[in-house]
């Protein structure tokens, strides 16, 4: 049974539950990326889709982004403290699903 729509978890299970948003968290994890290293890490993933997954963690406050003042500008993405909670709180369930057979 999956919680009510007023649960808190629900809006947190919509967000990491879709097909991107782990790996670029996990991504993220490991150390801030720009954009396109992101895009040639994740096989398969659009550009489009790249987009719309990073805007929506950066919207949830999971990850930030930091734009710098060079021609062009270069953009770096980051975890933030919130989604670094997250990370922890998931390393069990990552730890388990890499052991699972």
């Amino acid at each position: 049974m999956f919680p009510p729509e007023d649960h808190p978890v629900t809006p947190v299970l919509r967000r990491i539950g879709d097909r991107w948003s782990m790996v670029v968290v996990c991504l993220l994890h490991q150390r801030p990326h720009r954009y396109n290293e992101l895009r040639r890490e994740i096989t398969g993933i659009s550009q489009r889709m790249l987009t719309y997954t990073v805007r929506g963690l950066e919207d949830e406050g999971y990850v930030e982004r930091t734009v710098f003042p060079t021609v062009p500008p270069g953009v770096e993405y980051a975890l933030t403290e919130r989604g670094r909670d997250l990370v922890s709180s998931m390393l069990p369930l990552l730890r388990w699903a890499n052991n699972a057979p």
